[in-house]
């Protein structure tokens, strides 16, 4: 994939959106190869996935407007939709996500982050759906995602003035999980996170995500009747077996996430 790179280290995925010199600006090419990634990786075992952008001036700057100055609607529908379908495959593996947020997170970056489960972030990270101020609004989830992570309230201020947010800002709304100092501080601090998340059930990770994702849309009683299916779920699973058993043995579990 020409925009993007992709390796594997002890069992973390590390997404690197690739375009520096255009802040890592979303076209339907980046797109594409992400929804075409995210495909493949979505089977394997990671213990998590951390989503960033190259360089250090910007996670991913927004879509790229010269890209869609030109589109006409049907066009624009299109555009939207695998956007959407991009950011719904970044929500949905079985294993945790974080996005590792330096500089610039804006627009269509910004929704991308908002679609991973965690937010770390830079002190010098920007968050902002500017999309008002070119006669647009979010179209890759922005308007949902930010309401349910923080609320209604505050993704109207945002989205309707289009301005920009700090780290610190981000961090006391919600949206942002945890600030580190510099860049090499957040990567460190966001793989520490899934070396202390590795410890534990890959099956139970993936069963407790889709409780909390799948309940958080419902009402209460549904939500409750969500999680004890997957509690009930893992009961007779490989992994109950061992947790239950190491615990009673007082040694450490070796879990096969089955």
């Amino acid at each position: 994939m020409s925009n993007i790179n992709f390796s594997v280290e002890n069992n973390i995925g590390l997404l690197t959106i690739n375009r520096p010199d255009k802040l890592n600006a979303l076209n339907s090419e980046v797109l594409s190869e992400l929804k075409t990634l995210l495909a493949k990786i979505r089977s394997e075992k990671l213990t998590g996935l951390l989503m960033t952008g190259a360089g250090e001036k910007a996670f991913i700057a927004g879509a790229d407007i010269s890209s869609m100055s030109d589109m006409k609607a049907a066009e624009g529908l299109a555009f939207g939709k695998l956007g959407q379908t991009v950011t719904t495959d970044i929500e949905n593996p079985p294993f945790p996500t974080i996005a590792c947020v330096q500089g610039f997170s804006l627009g269509g970056g910004f929704e991308m982050a908002l679609a991973c489960d965690f937010i770390f972030a830079s002190s010098k990270a920007v968050f902002g759906l500017p999309e008002v101020k070119l006669g647009l609004i979010p179209g890759f989830g922005g308007t949902q995602r930010l309401a349910r992570r923080t609320n209604a309230a505050f993704a109207k201020e945002l989205v309707f003035s289009g301005r920009n947010v700090t780290a610190a800002e981000a961090l006391a709304r919600g949206v942002v999980n945890q600030v580190f100092e510099t860049q090499d501080e957040l990567m460190t601090g966001a793989k520490a996170y899934f070396a202390a998340v590795a410890k534990n059930s890959p099956l139970a990770i993936s069963q407790a995500k889709r409780s909390i994702d799948q309940g958080s849309q419902t009402t209460l009683e549904q939500g409750l009747g969500i999680e004890v299916n997957c509690f009930s779920g893992l009961f007779g699973s490989y992994d109950m077996k061992e947790g239950t058993a190491a615990f009673l043995a007082k040694r450490k579990a070796e879990f096969k996430g089955e």
